[in-house]
């Protein structure tokens, strides 16, 4: 199974288009308070298979996380249950350092 990735730039060209997209971000409550960015859907990624009915499978999802490591592993997660996966190349890390330097790292 593959993972396609796309940079935080990518996602906002193609959300910014038009494109109906779910940014699902799977850190942590206190990842969220200390960097996030808006319009997200927040799953930690230790509630993810207890909550997947919560995810619609006719959208793609483009799995957010830190660095892209924890999103990848949900991104393939969700796409062996049948879902539109993608991983955000990256993280919050790339998001900072590409789109909005005002968000920290961590």
């Amino acid at each position: 199974m593959s993972i396609t990735e796309i940079t935080p730039a990518e996602f906002l060209s193609r959300r910014n288009a038009g494109e109906s997209l779910i940014l699902l971000d799977v850190r942590e409550d206190w990842e969220i308070s200390v960097a996030s960015v808006p319009a997200v859907v927040h799953i930690p990624m230790g509630q993810v298979v207890s909550r997947l009915s919560e995810l619609d499978k006719t959208q793609e999802i483009v799995v957010l996380c830190r660095s892209g490591r924890r999103s990848f592993e949900v991104a393939k997660l969700l796409q062996s249950n049948g879902y539109q996966a993608i991983n955000l190349a990256g993280g919050i890390l790339a998001w900072s350092r590409d789109i909005d330097p005002s968000i920290p790292t961590y």
